[in-house]
């Protein structure tokens, strides 16, 4: 896959991790913040419940509400697996 928004072809690749509810928030917060995320999507038991699009220059002020949703989501999950989409560049996929 490729991010066509990038102007370079530059390759995704997907990342799954496993957050406790009560972290979820902080995670998100931080996944974001690395700037290589693009896509995250949030799910419990297998089912989808919340995705998250990231685009080139979020501030904070407009992801605040989306983090005050995740944090909610959090508090309803004892667990939940993340899925995350990263652009190649900045950080190099997992090992296979």
């Amino acid at each position: 896959m490729s991010d066509p928004a990038a102007g370079e072809n530059r390759q995704s690749f997907r990342e799954r991790i496993t957050v406790e509810g009560q972290h979820l928030a902080d995670k998100v917060a931080e996944l974001i913040h690395e700037g290589n995320v693009r896509h995250l999507v949030i799910k419990h038991d297998g089912h989808t419940v919340f995705e998250i699009p990231v685009t080139i220059g979020a501030v904070a002020a407009v992801l605040a509400p989306t983090l005050a949703a995740v944090a909610a989501v959090g508090a309803l999950v004892a667990r939940c697996t993340v899925e995350i989409t990263r652009i190649d560049g900045e950080s190099s996929p997992p090992p296979s």
